[in-house]
């Protein structure tokens, strides 16, 4: 459901009107799982069902590759699970302790999901140089068959996930878990050939250690991009200089516009307040109406709130003289 409020208040104390404009754009769709959910869930139950597999053949066979990811795997489960619980939550309606709702948890989600990797790329360097100064027998064809069973369900679950996780911080720390679940399989694999083949047991630890740099990349730019959201950044690809600069031409009734804020909600859902100064105070609502028109259109912001000025800024006292300031 979405709903487009608009409201002016007059504050009498600075003898200005301030003109108040507020566009929503929420979808609440309560009740049970949705699709995205459902994908999730069925993500989760081939995880957790592939990580037992994996961590019963990891021991069985000797394998550290295989350990490791089925260590990675636990730590997907619950990842998935923590990306359903999130989506889900992220549906609630605002209340009155949460006037915003609770979109951010999913943001919050990739957050936590980011660093868990951190702590598995710990594990995995910390076993993988025991095992290369204390080398043990692997079982190597065991060790073939779980891995290129996990690879096929990672596969499966990477499939299951694919195309959304680019406009959803939430979705997109689930997908770099099951990423990372996937090449740490392909490594398994390999690992298995080598030492099945060449004899080569020490390629086993070494590929864990290649898999955790792979990884290592991956969750630090998912940290970066949660975190900015969470710090209340400026949408990647936006300038606020640029986004200023274009409402001061929206409507030939505005004269300056400053006091500006972009930030993000959650993936997708954009937010600004400005202060907009007009050369007549009559034509606020045209104004507004062309503010809100122009910030949906050309910068996907569908949440707005517009402070009108006839006169000059009443909040020169608390850095409101520069043109476009955040």
């Amino acid at each position: 459901m979405s709903s487009v409020h608009a409201h002016t208040h007059d504050h009498s104390s600075h003898d200005h009107a301030h003109g108040h404009a507020h566009a929503h754009a929420h979808e609440h769709d309560h009740g049970g799982f949705n699709g995205r959910e459902r994908k999730l869930i069925f993500a989760f139950v081939l995880t957790t069902v592939m990580m037992l597999v994996e961590m019963v053949g990891g021991f069985w066979s000797g394998s550290l590759a295989l350990v490791a990811d089925a260590g990675h795997m636990l730590i997907d489960a619950l990842a998935l699970l923590l990306a359903v619980m999130g989506a889900w939550f992220a549906r609630r309606p605002a209340d009155a302790r949460r006037s915003y709702g609770y979109g951010r948890l999913e943001v919050l989600a990739g957050f936590v999901n980011a660093l868990t990797q951190f702590a598995l790329v710990a594990f995995i360097a910390f076993e993988a140089v025991s095992r290369l100064f204390h080398p043990s027998e692997i079982l190597s064809g065991m060790m073939l068959v779980v891995a290129v069973i996990g690879l096929l369900v990672n596969l499966l679950v990477l499939r299951t996930l694919h195309g959304h996780a680019h406009d959803d911080v939430n979705l997109a720390g689930a997908t770099l878990h099951v990423l990372g679940d996937l090449l740490g399989s392909v490594a398994a694999v390999v690992a298995a050939l080598l030492v099945r083949w060449l004899g080569w047991n020490w390629a086993d630890p070494v590929l864990s250690l290649l898999v955790s740099l792979l990884i290592l990349n991956s969750a630090w730019r998912l940290l970066r991009r949660s975190a900015h959201i969470l710090l209340e950044g400026v949408p990647e690809g936006m300038n606020t200089g640029d986004v200023a600069e274009a409402l001061r031409t929206a409507d030939p009734s505005i004269r300056d516009i400053h006091h500006l804020h972009v930030w993000q909600l959650a993936s997708g859902s954009r937010m600004a307040t400005l202060h907009a100064e007009l050369h007549d105070e009559a034509s606020s609502g045209v104004a507004i109406a062309a503010i809100n028109r122009l910030l949906a259109e050309r910068f996907g912001i569908q949440h707005v709130t517009v402070q009108v000025d006839p006169d000059d800024c009443p909040d020169h006292l608390r850095g409101c003289g520069g043109h476009g300031h955040r």
